[in-house]
């Protein structure tokens, strides 16, 4: 679907669900962010599990990625408004905020901005930091394919490079090699350079009233267990999921119990 956010347009995929009624109509509504570089297709599988559990799915394209328009917003803290402005745009007044990695950040930068909007949070592949190298990111920033390459390389748990994908003839490095090739020179930088200059996790987290699951990736080399488990300590009453053997791509190397994750905070989301 389309929707216009700040007078530009907006995909989002409803998880194959048509939307003959209002999204929070019949029950939770879970708005899905991807991470740097990427698109809402990360989200594929997640997305149709949760549309026919009952949750209404908005897996959005983030500004400047995918089929959204850009340009891509430099900071953390402007995607967290862009987040409330794509509420309003839905028709959505509480909803489940999941994001990956950047995409997290951003999901705590809108609770954080307007927690009357937010019903529950699912944070994964997250950090209470998330410094990015300067080499990488001046790679990144001018475009260069290698630094597309050296994000892929550490995103995917080792035993992910060698096979192993829950979908019969998939290559999992090569798909997420393709997806991030895809985006226009440069927004993996602006991406990078969001996650890099926002400091204001700890402070949002603490405040957090609403239920919210932590999903960590036990050989997650970009966002390691110990991060994510001190993001969660930050943040009152959060659960963890760990997923064993399951690096940073979490999504992508595990879809099924990412989904379960997902469903599990969907279900305890706080609804007025």
């Amino acid at each position: 679907m389309l929707l216009t956010v700040d007078g530009r347009p907006v995909h989002a995929a409803t998880g194959g669900r048509p939307l003959d009624a209002p999204l929070d109509a019949g029950g939770p509504v879970a708005v899905l962010l991807h991470g740097s570089g990427m698109d809402n297709t990360v989200w594929a599988l997640q997305s149709r599990f949760l549309a026919h559990r009952g949750v209404g799915v908005l897996s959005v394209d983030l500004p400047g990625h995918g089929r959204s328009a850009g340009p891509p917003l430099p900071t953390v803290e402007a995607l967290g408004e862009w987040v409330v402005a794509l509420l309003d745009a839905a028709g959505v007044g509480r909803a489940l905020l999941a994001g990956h990695s950047l995409g997290a950040l951003v999901a705590l930068a809108a609770a954080g901005r307007a927690p009357e909007r937010v019903g529950a949070l699912a944070l994964l592949g997250a950090a209470d930091r998330m410094p990015v190298h300067p080499g990488l990111l001046a790679a990144a920033t001018a475009g260069e394919a290698e630094a597309i390459r050296m994000v892929v390389g550490w995103a995917f748990a080792r035993r992910a490079h060698i096979g192993g994908s829950p979908a019969p003839g998939m290559w999992m490095v090569g798909a997420a090699l393709r997806l991030m090739e895809r985006e226009a020179p440069g927004v993996l930088g602006v991406d990078l350079g969001a996650c890099d200059r926002f400091a204001d996790a700890p402070r949002i987290a603490a405040a957090i009233a609403c239920p919210t699951t932590v999903v960590i990736g036990s050989a997650d080399r970009m966002t390691p267990p110990k991060a994510g488990r001190r993001l969660a300590a930050l943040i009152p009453g959060a659960e963890i999921v760990e997923l064993p053997g399951v690096g940073h791509m979490m999504a992508v190397e595990a879809p099924e119990a990412t989904a379960r994750a997902l469903l599990g905070a969907a279900t305890r989301q706080e609804r007025t």
